[in-house]
């Protein structure tokens, strides 16, 4: 049997383990789904908003494939420090693949962006997520104003969350903490910035449409902006969805703001180059920008200051490295050949990637699938060399006696019901439980 370890429980580890057992080339694969948290699904859990309940759903997807008879999920496993080092873990299994993601956020690089008051996107989506990684348990929600710089999907997310009443939360999985911070909220004005212009933005029309369709918000767009980028008069020459956002933009510009609670500014041709304030951010400098007509932009020397005591920068991920793989810091990434992790050039038998760590944060979750499926088949032509190594009869006993304790599918199901019951404590739905003492209590069956 070809034994495979799969590292990562989001889509792309999961797809990849799926394109494993359904394939026929290879008829005996066993493969073990390992992850660092206890729970998974990965990004699907942690970095899918709490009211995207349609895209939440592919758990239910993803759940069919990790209740396969030939895979296994293994939490609470830290790969890549001792004593599972990649050297380690090819004496354990035929193959190992590496779906790892992009871990940390781009920066600015612009100064004050250390200030308090000032975040990542991706510890406030930690932090209404639950996630038991996150290190931030209180924003500046109490001001009137708060700066979103980005203008992607994710940064579409923070500003909706910070946008929707408490009340529209309470159905879903927000942990308990964060929905009361929510519901305690004074940010009345969100502005999303970003540095180039509405053709150029990164947010598909279906995330932006849902601004537009927020009961409690007004979405403000200022025409003279819209009209500083050249595709603005006729989009028709853009491709879909940068014509369907541009056509979006257009409409809201025209309209007149209803008067609602909340108003979210959609601001282009602004590129942040100082926060500022004394001890914490007190407001974001922006350099107006023109379009360089060779597809970017330059800066014009005019500035814009926008008061905002928090600050949210959303402006892309990074890999990180993985200690014992090679690692590419210019792009982020492994290097690798349709999947094969390159050591100097040369591929590394027995080790793949897929997902972020492969091609960079590019895509949408359903790009992660033909991705695994190229590694996958990668994987599937070296197959008859792979299973000539010799590797551990047992690598769960062999994982065990290194002294990793994995949770197991049992445990991740009395998590799942310990999450169900302390929603119902709550009167709630399903609340999930946001720190590891919990988690790996409850998987252990412990009150």
């Amino acid at each position: 049997m070809l034994r495979v370890a799969v590292i990562g429980s989001g889509p792309s580890g999961v797809y990849a383990a799926q394109a494993l057992v359904q394939q026929q080339a290879v008829p005996e694969v066993s493969v073990h789904v390992l992850d660092r948290l206890p729970c998974p699904y990965g990004l699907v859990r942690y970095g899918v908003a709490p009211d995207h309940e349609k895209i939440k759903s592919l758990q239910n997807t993803l759940r069919t494939v990790l209740e396969h008879p030939r895979v296994s999920f293994l939490g609470n496993v830290q790969v890549g420090p001792p004593p599972l080092v990649p050297e380690r873990l090819l004496g354990l299994y035929h193959a190992v693949v590496y779906c790892v993601g992009a871990a940390t956020d781009r920066r600015l690089g612009v100064p004050g962006e250390e200030l308090p008051g000032s975040f990542s996107a991706t510890e406030f989506v930690s932090w209404y997520s639950a996630h038991p990684d996150a290190t931030v348990d209180s924003f500046a929600l109490g001001a009137g104003s708060a700066v979103v710089i980005g203008v992607g999907n994710v940064a579409v997310d923070v500003a909706r969350i910070l946008a929707r009443g408490a009340e529209e939360l309470r159905p879903t999985d927000v942990p308990h903490a964060a929905l009361g911070a929510l519901s305690e909220s004074q940010v009345s004005d969100i502005h999303m910035v970003g540095r180039r212009g509405p053709s150029q933005a990164k947010f598909t029309t279906k995330e932006l449409r849902e601004l537009g369709a927020l009961t409690g918000a007004d979405v403000l767009v200022r025409p003279e902006e819209l009209a500083l980028d050249p595709a603005y008069a006729d989009p028709s020459g853009l491709p879909g969805i940068n014509r369907r956002n541009v056509e979006v933009l257009r409409d809201w510009a025209r309209r007149a703001p209803a008067g609602r609670p909340r108003r979210i500014h959609l601001r282009f041709f602004l590129k942040p180059v100082a926060l500022l304030g004394e001890g914490a951010v007190r407001a974001v400098r922006f350099e107006r920008t023109a379009p360089d007509g060779r597809g970017g932009v330059a800066g014009t020397g005019v500035f814009e200051d926008i008061e905002a005591p928090l600050v949210l920068r959303s402006v892309g991920y990074r890999g990180v490295p993985l200690p014992g793989l090679p690692f590419d810091e210019e792009r982020g990434t492994v290097p690798n050949a349709a999947g094969r992790v390159l050591r100097g050039g040369v591929p590394s038998p027995g080790e793949y990637v897929a997902g972020w760590i492969k091609r960079g944060p590019t895509g949408v979750i359903g790009t992660n699938r033909p991705c695994a499926k190229e590694t996958v088949a990668s994987l599937l032509a070296d197959a008859d060399a792979l299973a000539a190594r010799p590797v551990a009869p047992d690598p769960l006993r062999a994982l065990r006696e290194a002294g990793v304790e994995p949770v197991e599918w049992t445990g991740w199901l009395r998590i799942e019901a310990a999450e169900e019951a302390l929603g119902e404590a709550l009167g709630r739905t399903k609340v999930k439980i946001p720190d590891w003492t919990g988690l790996l209590g409850a998987a252990r069956g412990q009150e």
